[in-house]
């Protein structure tokens, strides 16, 4: 945070136990993990100290999914953080967008919305998908879950800001395997339509170890 100046990072897989917040010099860590269990998913929000005067109010959903509510310069913006279920889980899957449906239908209607996070959606190239979704995709073919974030972005007028803005490849990919043969595209940023202007990059930083699998991606926007 420090190093590339970000004034809010979005968190996966915290792996804590229930929900709440911590308090440092530098920055405040506002966390919505699972209530049972550690070790399991767990996501969250790091903001810099100088802009937490701005948050309205953090709101956990569950493990998968919380919210953070601040007011901006020229209006009030949502974050709805994800990590959706992988691609294999399939009745996990419909109790994710389920819950994702119901917290995105709670922001009030004036706020600009930004769903983000580990969608495990790989989007691809499809004509079907052209209205919600941009041409600089790493992907050429979507998966289910690929589908699933499109159809969600349909159905709430919502765009795919992650596949918008033209980069090397090598700043497309968010994941890579193991043995890093294989970097796939499947963390996203999601926004309503009529704010998409707002949004005016939305790229991956490789050089930043965040000891993970995942590669920080960095959205920039007006405010």
């Amino acid at each position: 945070m420090l190093r590339t100046q970000l004034q809010i990072i979005v968190l996966q897989e915290i792996r804590w136990k229930r929900h709440g917040q911590i308090k440092k010099n530098t920055y405040s860590l506002y966390y919505s993990c699972s209530e049972q269990t550690t070790g399991y998913f767990g996501t969250g929000f790091m903001v810099k100290k100088e802009i937490e005067k701005n948050i309205m109010c953090f709101t956990p959903i569950n493990e998968r999914i919380c919210t953070i509510r601040l007011k901006g310069k020229f209006h009030t913006i949502t974050l709805i953080n994800v990590h959706a279920p992988t691609e294999e889980k399939t009745e996990e899957k419909d109790m994710f967008y389920d819950d994702l449906q119901r917290t995105y239908e709670k922001v009030l209607k004036h706020d600009t919305v930004l769903i983000l996070g580990d969608l495990n959606a790989k989007i691809g190239k499809e004509k079907a998908y052209e209205n919600v979704t941009g041409k600089h995709t790493l992907h050429d073919v979507s998966n289910q879950n690929g589908e699933l974030v499109c159809n969600f972005a349909t159905e709430n007028n919502l765009t795919v800001m992650s596949t918008q803005f033209q980069h090397k490849t090598i700043h497309k990919g968010t994941w890579t395997s193991p043995n890093f043969t294989t970097v796939n595209q499947i963390n996203h940023v999601l926004i309503n339509t009529t704010k998409k202007r707002t949004v005016q990059d939305i790229r991956t930083l490789r050089g930043l170890n965040c000891d993970s699998d995942h590669f920080l991606v960095k959205t920039i926007i007006k405010q």
